[in-house]
């Protein structure tokens, strides 16, 4: 409730009002006592005024506690493991995995993967998409090595996991965002389905134990650091000459880019095609600029090497 505003006048001293001249100097000053139910009222206002915004700091804070739980604290222990035994060869261009290491570490491992497990889908979903994303690369991966310490050292590839009926890829090992999930069903739906983070370098972070996939990261991913890590994985990938090379006008390409055609071809930073992204990484991939005009004007061929599913395992772990 609000009064209305009243303006007092002062009388004039005359006979016919009764009352005597009062200069506006000496003028008693007229107040209006506000009623118990309209101060109840404001006070009141004030305090939902100060709940709302004590509430909206506290939210923003949770908010950017998460994000930071998620980065600078969740994926630490999986940070320490890779670094501890991923062994980076061909001047940088690739890794190994020290499977023997992770075999000793196994307990530290299944630590990380049960706090993976323990994170809650609306938690997920409070995180920026990086964030996800990085949770989800890593959680792929690590339950990857996870996979292939079940049978350690008696296999020669991950295929080896599966059968003529089953695919490795397809059991469900992962307890992950209220679900037991396979390794398809993290990269396929979870990473690729609905094109929900547009991002086809992530064909150059997820890994798949073998020889032919881009290298496993020696740190784990995280949100704030995302992009640029996504940037060194596709540069190094395509500066690995064993599987990303031009000879003459020919292309000859890692059968990722022939798997997942369709997903370098959704407009990522304008590029429709992948030879339209090779072009974004020329000089990792040494091109020259008459290689350029020939990939630009559609004359180049394009060719795809033999996938090397080999377990990407070093016998000799001695870091570089």
């Amino acid at each position: 409730m609000q009064l209305s505003n009243v303006k007092f006048g002062i009388f004039s001293p005359t006979a016919e009002s009764g009352f005597c001249a009062t200069s506006p100097k000496h003028a008693p000053k007229l107040t209006t006592r506000r009623s118990p139910k309209k101060i109840r009222e404001n006070a009141l206002m004030k305090m939902l005024k100060r709940i709302s915004t004590g509430a909206a700091i506290s939210c923003a804070l949770y908010v950017f506690s998460l994000n930071a739980l998620a980065d600078s604290k969740l994926h630490e222990k999986y940070s320490a493991l890779l670094d501890k035994h991923v062994v980076t060869i061909d001047g940088g261009a690739s890794t190994q995995v020290d499977y023997k290491g992770f075999k000793r570490d196994q307990r530290q491992l299944s630590s990380y993967l049960d706090q993976l497990a323990a994170v809650p889908p609306r938690t997920f979903d409070s995180w920026d998409q990086n964030t996800q994303l990085a949770f989800l690369i890593n959680a792929y991966n690590a339950y990857t090595i996870d996979l292939i310490l079940t049978e350690y050292p008696e296999l020669e590839s991950i295929r080896d996991l599966g059968s003529f009926f089953s695919s490795p890829w397809d059991k469900e090992i992962a307890p992950l965002l209220g679900k037991s999930r396979s390794l398809d069903d993290i990269e396929h739906n979870l990473i690729r389905g609905d094109n929900k983070y547009s991002e086809p370098r992530i064909h150059f972070a997820v890994n798949c134990a073998s020889v032919g996939c881009p290298a496993l990261r020696e740190e784990a991913y995280v949100g704030e650091r995302l992009d640029a890590q996504l940037d060194m994985q596709t540069k190094r990938f395509l500066s690995d000459r064993t599987r990303n090379k031009i000879e003459n006008e020919t292309l000859y390409l890692s059968k990722i880019f022939s798997w997942y055609e369709g997903d370098f071809e959704k407009n990522w930073k304008n590029t429709q095609s992948v030879s339209e992204f090779i072009l974004l990484y020329k000089d990792a991939m040494g091109l020259s600029s008459a290689q350029v005009g020939s990939i630009e004007s559609g004359n180049a061929d394009v060719d795809y090497l033999e996938y090397d599913w080999s377990l990407n395992d070093t016998k000799a772990a001695v870091k570089n």
